[in-house]
């Protein structure tokens, strides 16, 4: 016979997959890339004291992510 989970366990596992689904969801590699973006403007603005280029940086960094991520899944999609 199966031991039940308790309500905590079941309560923290779903907390959990809706925070997974939320941020990682279908496309783990945008997740890693505003990780990896948050880094690299943060340590350009403390670290370099570039606050301009840290502005410039963001958005430029989060399109190239952005465009990365559709074309490779119309690069996967022509394959089928």
């Amino acid at each position: 016979m199966k031991a039940s989970t308790s309500w905590a366990v079941r309560l923290v596992r779903g907390f959990a997959r809706f925070w997974w689904d939320f941020l990682i969801g279908d496309t783990p590699e945008l997740f890693a890339a505003v990780l990896v973006i948050i880094g690299v403007v943060s340590l350009v603005s403390l670290v370099g004291h570039e606050n301009a280029l840290a502005v410039v940086l963001l958005p430029a960094l989060s399109v190239l992510a952005l465009g990365g991520s559709v074309w490779r899944a119309w690069r996967a999609s022509r394959r089928r």
